[in-house]
C-alpha cells in the first residue's frame, strides 16, 4: 500500500548489515520527511563511494583514489620495520584512535573460515611475507579478532612467518578480561586468554 518509491528505499536499506525491516522503514520515513538536501547529499556520497576509495597496493588499507600508497605507509614518520596485521581495513582506525602506534599496517582481507569459503590463499598473506624482506621488518604484531577464525589465522601466520624468517619477532595484542566486566559475562576465548596471559602481582 506504500508508494513504490518508498518501498524501494526501504528494501534497499534493509539489505544493510544489522538493519531489519522496521529500522529500514524508520530510516526511509526520516529521509522522506527531512529536507530534500539530506537525501541528495547521501545519494551523492554513495555515488562517489566506489570511484573515490581504493585499496593500497602495499598494505591493502583504504585510501583516496588520488593516492598511490596509503598515507599510513607513505608517511616518513611511520616506522616501516614494524607491521601490525589486522583482518579488515576498518580495524586500522580503532588502533589509530589510540594514538599510541607509529608503525605500518597490513590488511589480510578477512580471516580463515572454510565454512564461508575463505581459505589462506584468498587472504593477503603472501604479500605480508614479501613485505618482511622488502621493508626489512623487525616485528610483526598480529591483531586478528579474538574469534575461532581469528585465532586460526593468527596461528597460521605465526607458522608461515617463522618458517620463512626464524629470527623475526612476532607478537600479538594482549588478550584478557576488559576493565569493568564480570566473569560470568566473559566468553570462553577471553577467559582462556586471560588465564594464559595472567600477570604476577
Amino acid at each position: 500500500m506504500l508508494p513504490s518509491a518508498l518501498t524501494d528505499v526501504i528494501e534497499a536499506l534493509s539489505r544493510l548489515p544489522g538493519v531489519g525491516s522496521r529500522t529500514a522503514e524508520r530510516y526511509a520515513y526520516f529521509l522522506l520527511k527531512a529536507d530534500q538536501n539530506v537525501a541528495k547529499n547521501i545519494a551523492t556520497s554513495l555515488e562517489r563511494l566506489h570511484d573515490g576509495v581504493k585499496s593500497c597496493p602495499k598494505t591493502f588499507a583504504l585510501m583516496s583514489d588520488n593516492d598511490e600508497l596509503s598515507p599510513l605507509y607513505d608517511d616518513p614518520r611511520r616506522d616501516k620495520t614494524t607491521v601490525l596485521v589486522v583482518e579488515e581495513a576498518l580495524d586500522i582506525y580503532a588502533i589509530e584512535n589510540t594514538k599510541s602506534y607509529d608503525g605500518t599496517y597490513h590488511v589480510l582481507g578477512g580471516a580463515i573460515s572454510p565454512m564461508d569459503g575463505i581459505t589462506a590463499d584468498k587472504l593477503h598473506i603472501k604479500e605480508l611475507i614479501a613485505r618482511v624482506e622488502e621493508d626489512q621488518v623487525q616485528e610483526i604484531i598480529i591483531a586478528t579478532n579474538p574469534s575461532v577464525e581469528g585465532e586460526s589465522t593468527a596461528v597460521l601466520l605465526e607458522k608461515l612467518l617463522h618458517e620463512k624468517y626464524p629470527e623475526l619477532k612476532i607478537t600479538r595484542l594482549a588478550r584478557g578480561l576488559p576493565l569493568g566486566i564480570s566473569l560470568e559475562y566473559a566468553d570462553q576465548i577471553t577467559l582462556s586468554s586471560a588465564l594464559t596471559n595472567r600477570t604476577k602481582l
